[in-house]
């Protein structure tokens, strides 16, 4: 067998996406949070003398729906023309500048150049907050809505800071002391004792009597119950701050806790030989006990919700304001600007605050095109869910990724990256936009129903419910075939389960009395 090895060229034409850094960046800032935005703003804001937050608000330019939108594809589509390079030359490129008009354009061209340029318009034209919405708000709606976005937060004290305060305020001796510390150290988030008294005690090299001792003191401290090794412990410990560990309710916990969690009560009645009355009047006090104590003292941080657009409704027709006070505005610093406008700089000096000027320019490009992508997604949302901002969740339509991309000419990955932890304040509440896409389930009549829709039909079913005879996943399915709705017994389950619910036999409770 012969081999032979022939060298020679071949010239392909093909077309690919070219991710730039400048890319990578406006992909990234799509798809960043209001607040993660915010602290990578500052974080340029420290690294590139040239940015600077404005103190007046510059003069916003109108939406222009067909301007700036931030879409791969699209941007391939229309610069087919440059085969292989076309994303590169969109948005990387020299000349390479948004459809803005014609003098805006040439600004931003020149700024590469460093030439003197006029300043004052080019932001004026182009801005990180764009949006000219003509809505104002009332004296009442603003302090409203600015009450709803201050986010101050005092430092909250933790569990095991609450309990050593405690324990330096007690009567008790070093070795005792040493032992406390071990054991508050050795509770976990919920406020029980993970380790047992003898590891403690094999620890510190004291006697697990000793340990005991200085347990039942630790679990007398502040929030009742804390310190417990297991549930059953943790609510005999309670009632035993409030002068009831001899009541039924602690008998019923301390021989019956098995019973009680599958809600077979009259059997708590007949082995305590008391009737069902006296025990639903010991559950009522047994459900005021904290079976977490720590939970109030935990080490999570509130997730506080920033919105990034204000859907409001404006005669009869709905608006979409961007959350404009939670991005700072930016400039580039006036002192730099006459730096760069000085024909005496070096050119090493000169060629830094290019580059810092290039970067500037792109996080100012990169946070417009952030702003307006988000805003024609939620202006195609408010037109596809109208019902939902008039009416209700009940009235929530199916809709799909690729709805809101044929309608705003835009790629479903765009949109996914629009809607990805980005939050609407509307007049139904504050929604992350990701909710108001809804699979559909067909309805008898042959029309789509809203999945999310049928989760509140399950809600609403199971919360109007008889305590004492809950409704099954079974009974559920032939309320929603009534209403023609049909759905499989497996899919009710899937969407309780979805919803935190209970199956039936662990719903059901006593009748209050009347």
């Amino acid at each position: 067998m012969v081999f032979e090895t022939k060298l020679g060229q071949e010239l392909r034409l093909r077309q690919q996406l070219v991710m730039t850094p400048q890319l990578q960046q406006a992909i990234k800032i799509l798809q960043l949070p209001v607040v993660e935005l915010e602290a990578m703003i500052q974080s340029e804001l420290e690294q590139n003398p040239l940015l600077e937050i404005a103190e007046r608000p510059a003069q916003e330019s109108t939406l222009n729906g067909d301007s700036l939108a931030l879409d791969a594809a699209e941007i391939s589509s229309e610069q087919s023309s440059a085969p292989g390079d076309e994303l590169n030359t969109a948005l990387d490129g020299e000349d390479a500048t948004p459809e803005l008009s014609a003098g805006a354009s040439t600004e931003l061209r020149d700024l590469d150049r460093i030439e003197r340029i006029d300043w004052a318009e080019y932001f004026q034209t182009y801005s990180n907050n764009w949006q000219d919405t003509g809505y104002d708000y009332d004296e009442d709606e603003e302090e409203e809505r600015r009450l709803r976005l201050e986010n101050t937060l005092a430092q909250k004290t933790s569990l095991e800071e609450h309990l050593i305060w405690q324990l330096r305020l007690s009567n008790l001796s070093e070795p005792e002391r040493r032992i406390g510390e071990a054991i508050i150290y050795n509770l976990n988030e919920d406020g029980y004792l993970e380790a047992s008294v003898e590891e403690i005690a094999a620890q510190l090299g004291c006697e697990p009597t000793q340990v005991e001792k200085v347990l039942l003191k630790v679990q007398k401290f502040d929030p009742p119950g804390v310190a417990s090794r297991s549930l059953q412990e943790c609510l005999i410990n309670q009632l035993r701050v409030y002068g009831m560990e001899d009541s039924l309710a602690a008998r019923m916990i301390r021989n019956h806790l098995h019973l009680l969690e599958k809600h077979r009560y009259a059997e708590v009645a007949r082995l305590e030989n008391v009737s069902l009355e006296t025990v639903n009047q010991a559950l009522k006090v047994i459900s005021l006990l904290e079976p977490k104590p720590g939970r109030d003292y935990g080490d999570s941080k509130p997730a506080y919700i920033i919105p990034d657009v204000f859907i409001r409704k404006q005669n009869d027709d709905y608006v979409v304001l961007l959350n404009e006070d939670a991005i700072p505005r930016l400039r580039i610093s006036p002192y730099y600007q006459r730096v760069l406008n000085d024909d005496q700089i070096s050119e090493e000096t000169r060629r830094y605050l290019h580059e810092r000027l290039r970067s500037a320019r792109w996080l100012v490009r990169s946070i417009y095109q952030r702003q307006q992508t988000i805003y024609r997604v939620a202006t195609s949302i408010v037109k596809f869910q109208r019902e939902f901002f008039e009416r209700g969740i009940a009235y929530l339509k199916p809709l799909v990724l690729r709805d809101i991309a044929n309608d705003i000419n835009m790629h479903e990955s765009t949109i996914s990256r629009a809607t990805a932890n980005k939050y609407a304040d509307t007049p139904q509440g504050i929604f992350e936009l990701k909710f108001f896409f809804t699979s559909s389930v067909k309805a008898s009549s042959g029309q789509e129903v809203s999945a999310q829709t049928i989760k509140e039909r399950i809600r609403q079913l199971v919360a109007n419910e008889s305590p004492s005879e809950p409704l099954s996943d079974q009974a559920i399915v032939e309320i929603l075939r009534r209403e023609n709705i049909n759905i499989a017994r497996r899919t009710v389950a899937k969407y309780r389960q979805a919803l935190a619910i209970l199956p039936s036999s662990r719903r059901r409770r006593l009748e209050q009395p009347s």
